[in-house]
Parts: C-alpha cells; sequence; structure tokens
C-alpha cells in the first residue's frame, strides 16, 4: 500500500534522516519501507519556523516506490520529418524543441546569441570589464534571460499546462530532485548552464539542429500563412514558426510590426533592484535576532500592495544573491538579480517595482503599437544618461522614502559599482510616489525592513514584455497569421521559467494537433 503522510516538523528535525524516518512510522502505525518528499515548504508566521512536508510512503507488501516519472520518448528526427522552426532559445524554446521530438518532428532553434558557456565569458566581461556584446549577455543567449537569474522555477500557471512534466524534464537534465517537491524550488545561476547545455545535447543528438550567433531578420508570410523566416545573413529555414524570442528583443518587435504583423501594447512594471543584508532579512522573516541558525535556509519575502489604483510588490527575490547588470543594448542602465544553488551571499535583493499600464502614460500612446515599448527604453536611458555607465544610480532605502539625499552608501553586491543618485527624480513620477509610499507599508508589516542599511539600484525596468502578440487561446496561433505561434515571455504569455517552457510545449502540441487534423 502507499499513502502521503503529512507531517509538521522543527528545521533540525526534517534535517535529520532518522528522525524523519520515526515520524513516518509514528504517523502511519508500522514500520515504512520506503519513502519519498513530494512537497515541502517553510511556514515563518510564528516565532518557532515550521517545515510543512508530504511524503508518500510505500507500506505493507510495497517494498519501494515505484518511479512515477515517465521518461519521455525523444523519437530521432531526420531530414525527411516534418520540420518547426523555433525562433529563440530560452526556457519556450528549448522545451519546444523537446515537445517536437516527442512528437517527431525536427526542431530546428535559431538563437542570436552563444552557447551558453561561451556566453558566460560576456557576462563575466560586462561586470568586470564594462564590455557588452549586444548579441551575448544577461538577456541574450542560450538559456534565455532566465539562464543567469538564479533559475528560480516557482509559478501560477499551473491551468496552463503541466508544471510538473517541466520540473521532470529539468531533473532529468541535471537539475537537483529537490526541485520536484520544494515549494519554491529554484536551480541556481551555477548549475542551470550545465542543465541547459544538456537539453541543447539532447536535441542535437536526436536530429534537431540549434543554431547560435543567428539573428532573426523577418516572418516569411505567403497568403496569410507564416512559412518561415529569413535570417540576417538571408538564410531561409520554413516550417511552422515557434517565436519564443524573450522580452528584451526589441528588434523583433519593430520587424513585426514593419510588416504589418499585429501587435498589442501590454502593461508591465517598474522599479528598482532593493539589496539588504541577508542577516537582516533571515531576523526579520524568521523572528530571531541571530538570524536563520543551521538548519533554515537563507530567508525570503514575498510583498505586494495596492498604492493609487496600482500594484506594488516584490519581484524575482534572491536570497543570498547578487545584482547585476541587464542592458541589452549601449546607453541603457538595467539591472536583474540572480543566486547560486547555495544562495550563500551576503545580501538578498528583489526587485521592487510598480505596475503601470499604457493609459499611465498617455504621450505614449500615439507612438502606436510599441509605444510602452519606447517608454521603457527612454527610461533606461534616462537612468544611464545620469552616469553614462553601467556603475548603476543608487541611493539608501529610508532616504529615498523621506525625500534625502544619500551622501554615501552601503557596500553593494553589484560588481560593477554604484554611486549616489535621486533615484526618485529618475523614475517617472508615477512610479516613485507609488514606490515610496509602498516601502513605507513594507516597513510597517516588517519591522526594520524599512532602513538605510537597504539599498536601491535602478533600474529593474526587464519585468516583463511591454508588447503583446496577440493570439487565439484554443489554438495558440496568431489572430490572423497561420502557423505563427507567439509564446513565452516575450510574447506576453508567460512570467517565468516553468510557465515559459509550460508554454512553448502547448504551443508545439497544437502545431502537431494541426498537422495530424489536415493530413
Amino acid at each position: 500500500m502507499v499513502q502521503t503522510v503529512r507531517l509538521r516538523l522543527k528545521p533540525e528535525e526534517f534535517a535529520d534522516r532518522s528522525v524523519l524516518e520515526r515520524r513516518l512510522a509514528s504517523a502511519v502505525g508500522q514500520r515504512v519501507n520506503d519513502w519519498r518528499i513530494i512537497r515541502r515548504s517553510i511556514d515563518s508566521r510564528q516565532r518557532q519556523p515550521w517545515m510543512d512536508v508530504e511524503v508518500k510512503v510505500a507500506l505493507g507488501d510495497d517494498s519501494r516506490l515505484v518511479d512515477e516519472v515517465p521518461v519521455p520518448d525523444f523519437k530521432f528526427v531526420g531530414p525527411e520529418s516534418p520540420q518547426v522552426v523555433i525562433v529563440g532559445a530560452g526556457p519556450a524554446g528549448l522545451f519546444a524543441a523537446l515537445r517536437a521530438l516527442e512528437h517527431g518532428w525536427r526542431p530546428v532553434v535559431i538563437e542570436r546569441g552563444k552557447k551558453v558557456e561561451e556566453r558566460l565569458k560576456d557576462v563575466v566581461a560586462l561586470q568586470k570589464d564594462r564590455v557588452l556584446n549586444p548579441d551575448s549577455n544577461f538577456c541574450f543567449g542560450e538559456g534565455g534571460a532566465g539562464a543567469f537569474s538564479d533559475g528560480k522555477l516557482f509559478t501560477r500557471s499551473k491551468k496552463r499546462g503541466n508544471v510538473g512534466d517541466v520540473l521532470a524534464l529539468l531533473h532529468q537534465h541535471g537539475a537537483s530532485e529537490e526541485i520536484m517537491y520544494e515549494a519554491h524550488p529554484h536551480i541556481g545561476s551555477d548549475r542551470l548552464p550545465g542543465v541547459i547545455r544538456n537539453i541543447r545535447e539532447n536535441i542535437t543528438s536526436h536530429g534537431g539542429e540549434v543554431l547560435f550567433s543567428t539573428t532573426f531578420k523577418s516572418l516569411l508570410i505567403e497568403e496569410g500563412e507564416a512559412v518561415g523566416i529569413v535570417t540576417a545573413d538571408g538564410r531561409t529555414f520554413r516550417g511552422p514558426v515557434i517565436l519564443a524570442t524573450g522580452h528584451s528583443a526589441r528588434d523583433v518587435y519593430h520587424s513585426l510590426d514593419a510588416s504589418g504583423v499585429r501587435l498589442e501594447q501590454k502593461g508591465f512594471a517598474m522599479g528598482v533592484r532593493l539589496e539588504h543584508p541577508q542577516s537582516l532579512i533571515d531576523s526579520i522573516i524568521y523572528h530571531n535576532p541571530k538570524g536563520r541558525g543551521d538548519f533554515l535556509p537563507p530567508a525570503e519575502y514575498k510583498l505586494k500592495t495596492q498604492v493609487d489604483g496600482r500594484g506594488v510588490y516584490s519581484f524575482c527575490m534572491c536570497p543570498g544573491g547578487v545584482i547585476v547588470p541587464s542592458p541589452s543594448a549601449q546607453g541603457e542602465s538595467v539591472v536583474n538579480g540572480m543566486s547560486a544553488s547555495g544562495r550563500s551571499g551576503r545580501w538578498a535583493n528583489s526587485g521592487m517595482v510598480v505596475e503601470i499600464r499604457p493609459e499611465d502614460f498617455p504621450e505614449y500612446l500615439d507612438k502606436g503599437n510599441l509605444g510602452l515599448l519606447q517608454f521603457q527604453e527612454d527610461t533606461e536611458k534616462t537612468f544611464f544618461d545620469e552616469s553614462r555607465s553601467i556603475n548603476a544610480p543608487a541611493q539608501r532605502m529610508k532616504d529615498f522614502v523621506e525625500g534625502k539625499p544619500s551622501t554615501d552608501l552601503p557596500r553593494t553586491s553589484y560588481v560593477p559599482g554604484i554611486h549616489p543618485a535621486d533615484i526618485g527624480a529618475l523614475l517617472p513620477p508615477h512610479v516613485s510616489v507609488r514606490l515610496m509610499k509602498a516601502l513605507e507599508t513594507f516597513g510597517k508589516k516588517y519591522k526594520g525592513f524599512l532602513t538605510n542599511e537597504a539599498t536601491l539600484i535602478g533600474l529593474e525596468s526587464r519585468t516583463s514584455s511591454p508588447v503583446r502578440i496577440p493570439r487565439d487561446p484554443d489554438t495558440l496561433c496568431h489572430t490572423e497569421i497561420r502557423n505563427l505561434y507567439p509564446v513565452g515571455e516575450g510574447a506576453g504569455y508567460a512570467g517565468g521559467i516553468v510557465s515559459s517552457a509550460v508554454d512553448g510545449r502547448r504551443a508545439m502540441d497544437a502545431i502537431a494537433e494541426n498537422f495530424n487534423t489536415q493530413s
């Protein structure tokens, strides 16, 4: 017999395998033959943090648990197989390619950037030498923007597809088994590149193709149908098109707009990176001035409120992480956060951002479907022009809320360096005023959170795409162009690694179903 047991454990009990096994046996009233954790979360609402654990156990005649995660049937595909063209090797594109192999389709993945291991050299050069490669950076390259952003796998998109399938595929390609049961799973920016490389090698070993340093130029459209793409070097690749370019591919939006492909403005969020000492966040969240102790992970938080009709919230929180420069073109000041698998750094950071809707900036409405994209770009240039480099404008948190200049700044994880600036004046008033009010609210909720030990570093602007590529909710095809499947963050339908991967898989399912229907 197999059953699920729910336990509430102290952190030190969870860490001791013998204690955990005794608690399981006590809960079921008999010897446990085998067990596997299927979910773990931390409840830190009280002064004593607890681990809430769900465990699947084998009892009686069942000597062991049978692995319930099926291994996908990746088929070898050759030139005779139907071909799908996938633009972008981020999570949406790579997982669409894996799904194509399961359906017996040959994926051809077009990626403007480099392989993830070569891309790593470029992100190091950007941080240490301030040398930007516009096609290989924290936004562009194999793995997409998430490759160097902690590998956080938490998502709410469960109604759109099977999240478990995506987590299982990541585990099968090298991610830790912990991602299968953690409430807020993450892989880590140090381990995710290896997982991405394994996915690529799986694709190519089964007959698929991944082309690097290959930039999308335009769609091939015949009689209202996407039949392929043309690259910047003049090559043509034919087949149904999955557009998975990510939220920073501005040239793709401009190409589509110039070709008459219907686009729409979409709201997004903008703000700053907020960095505290991790020890301070530990003491606040775990209600202990001594910190987290030996058995709790680095604490994380999730904050949200409404200010004057707009949401203000924390985004992409990185415990024990670092802030990194994330421009994708010269003349932009953009930051993001990441953390390694151990999350052992001295600082904790998160995006602290304000919701933006198209009507909030009427001066950009007359700029057409790309109006908010222009607003995003203009604000990034404003931050860059303040310093003329990726040395980022920054301000102590309490000074910002009180409208005071910061004469000096604390140490930071941001390698290119920071300098004192008036963040409130650099941000659009719509964003600045709401952010000030929200930080005051958060400071009342968590005593010690609003402090000059924390630093605001700008600009956090790549939270999601300010453009949506419209598609039919059932077929996932563009509303006006057949066989064009916009997916992931860049198309406006996902918000992270897992939701993007789910979206890419769904698009490939739709292509295969449509092909079978027509055959």
